[in-house]
């Protein structure tokens, strides 16, 4: 959901994500604010494109393909040196895209249980890419562990466990409009997480 107000927006976000590697189509429906983008970027890097066009925006769902089932998995970092967060999402029954982002790591290379990344000089990393063979069901209960090496030689410096997730198509958010509160507007108390 992108808050565009006119034809001049519409070109302004089409074109700017025409140029991010990976999309291969963009719609836009102004008339309901949303852009429905088909390709491979990570969210990040769509998030980022849509800030430098100056226009707020909202990660939503549009459901799930009716014959096709999507896993999604996430192992949270909270702390308290060490924040992160990987993604796991099923592409199809042999593909699965990984994502990783983390922050607080010292400069240098580090190893992770699937992957390995290069912190920068303010400790964050990020990592995108595809896994062969990867089922996400199979990864839940498990847990990803951060290396301060990148051999992986030394004891792990933090770990999470991976956990059940919604896709992005599988938990639309709708807000109460009895306070008159749009989605722009909304805060993370608008949402009340629910215990499963």
């Amino acid at each position: 959901m992108v808050d565009m107000k006119c034809e001049g927006c519409v070109n302004a976000v089409k074109g700017k994500l025409q140029t991010v590697d990976g999309v291969k189509d963009v719609e836009v429906d102004l008339s309901n604010q949303v852009v429905r983008i088909l390709g491979s970027a990570p969210v990040k890097m769509l998030t980022e494109a849509l800030e430098q066009t100056g226009r707020k925006a909202r990660l939503i769902g549009q459901g799930v393909p009716e014959d096709f089932l999507i896993s999604a998995a996430v192992a949270e970092f909270k702390g308290p040196e060490i924040f992160g967060v990987v993604r796991f999402a099923q592409v199809n029954m042999d593909l699965s895209r990984v994502e990783a982002s983390f922050s607080g790591l010292s400069s240098g290379k580090h190893g992770w249980s699937i992957n390995e990344f290069e912190a920068d000089e303010k400790g964050e990393a990020f990592s995108s890419g595809v896994k062969a063979k990867l089922r996400v069901t199979d990864l839940i209960g498990r847990s990803v562990v951060v290396y301060g090496t990148e051999d992986k030689s030394d004891s792990g410096i933090m770990a999470a466990v991976i956990a059940r997730s919604a896709g992005v198509g599988e938990n639309y958010k709708k807000l109460c409009t009895c306070d008159g509160t749009t989605i722009w507007e909304s805060s993370n108390q608008d949402f009340v997480a629910s215990k499963v």
